[in-house]
């Protein structure tokens, strides 16, 4: 696997805060001061459902709702102001340097275009080539995430694949433009086992030899501390510790060693199960 590049980061998140509207008009912030650089690596970041992984990775391509609110000191991707750049800059950055990978290909994936076509289709946003060009960097799209017959699941419609080579042509729809970062929001939650692993090793080999940077958001903490470099944990909104993925056996924070706690261990009973005691002080 690749290691952390040493040059200056493609990333730099200062103070990121995501907040939107609730019920008694105020705000509720979803994500609170978060802070972290990117270089070409793979980061981890990990939390439990609603500790504001999946916004944070929204709010940096600037997929925030229209009703939330997003502020930081400093977001820069490349020398671009992300909060203050236009709004056709961002369209721009916005799948061709920077890409997403959302959790599940049946609801990403346009049901009645052809795979091939929303690979081309994608491709044509960022760059112009001709329709000979296109189908023929699209295959080699398809290629390089491992589908053996291109030119068969180029014709075919979502519905005719099977989630993890739905999820393959997902990657390569967002490759297609060769972007400096690519944010994989739990790519492989809905797919099982052995493809998780097949889908992971794509990702790794793609990272190794385009020099990008990575950020996989995920809830499972063994699967983030096998695949990255180093992690941030989350837990409401804030990063609480941020760690080397080898590391983990010397996480010092509670919340970090409560779900290590409650990952299950081969040979050992399940019974009782492992509960986090979560404390509010956590929380502020």
């Amino acid at each position: 696997m690749s290691s952390p590049a040493t040059s200056a980061p493609l990333l730099v998140v200062d103070d990121l805060r995501v907040a939107f509207p609730n019920r008694d008009g105020g705000m509720l912030e979803a994500v609170r001061g978060v802070s972290f650089t990117l270089g070409r690596e793979r980061l981890g970041i990990v939390g439990e459902s609603g500790s504001g992984k999946s916004q944070t990775g929204r709010a940096i391509l600037g997929l925030t709702a229209p009703e939330g609110r997003v502020t930081a000191k400093r977001l820069e991707f490349g020398g671009v102001d992300l909060l203050h750049c236009t709004p056709k800059q961002r369209q721009g950055l916005r799948g061709g340097r920077i890409a997403m990978v959302l959790q599940d290909p049946k609801f990403s994936l346009n049901p009645v275009m052809t795979i091939g076509a929303q690979i081309v289709e994608t491709l044509g946003a960022h760059t112009r080539v001709s329709s000979g060009e296109a189908k023929k960097r699209a295959l080699a799209a398809l290629e390089s995430v491992r589908i053996d017959n291109p030119e068969r699941v180029f014709k075919l419609y979502p519905h005719e694949v099977s989630g993890g080579m739905g999820q393959r042509a997902m990657i390569a729809m967002m490759l297609i433009a060769e972007p400096d970062i690519l944010i994989a929001d739990e790519p492989t939650s809905a797919l099982d086992v052995t493809v998780q692993l097949q889908v992971l090793s794509i990702l790794d080999a793609l990272v190794a030899e385009r020099g990008m940077g990575l950020i996989l958001v995920s809830h499972d903490l063994r699967l983030v501390s096998t695949f990255c470099d180093r992690i941030l944990v989350m837990y409401a909104g804030r990063v609480v510790e941020e760690l080397p993925a080898g590391g983990l056996a010397q996480a010092k924070h509670p919340y970090t060693r409560g779900l290590m706690a409650c990952l299950p261990k081969l040979g050992q009973s399940a019974h009782p199960l492992a509960t986090l005691d979560r404390r509010p002080e956590w929380a502020l």
